[in-house]
């Protein structure tokens, strides 16, 4: 069964930077990239960013680009965002992603609220 938990969310203030987890189990990690999407209030969901099964190569949406890093731990079965100079704007549930062979999956979302 898949499972996608995502962590790590919570309030900062404009500036501020934040960390997220996603821990990935069900299948196999290191053959498959991985995504961040993000869903602010009133808007459709958006990817912010991916990388590959190696972790080699990523790419970010432009409202995010050189502020956001993503990485992933493939002996720990787990991606990260690293999130810095975060405005208001980046307000949104935050959600990891994988597209196996015949299906998508989400994990549950983790909060994010920037705000002074």
């Amino acid at each position: 069964q898949v499972q996608l938990v995502e962590s790590g969310g919570g309030l900062v203030q404009p500036g501020g930077s934040l960390r997220l987890s996603c821990a990935a189990s069900g299948f196999t990690f290191s053959l498959y990239a991985m995504m961040w999407y993000r869903q602010a209030p009133g808007k459709e969901r958006e990817l912010v960013a991916s990388i590959v099964s190696d972790g080699d190569s990523a790419s970010y949406a432009d409202s995010v680009q050189g502020r956001f890093t993503i990485s992933r731990d493939n002996a720990k079965n787990t991606i990260y965002l690293q999130m810095n100079n975060l405005k208001p704007e980046d307000t949104a549930v935050y959600y990891c992603n994988v597209l196996l062979v015949f299906r998508e999956y989400w994990g549950q979302g983790t909060h994010v609220t920037v705000s002074s």
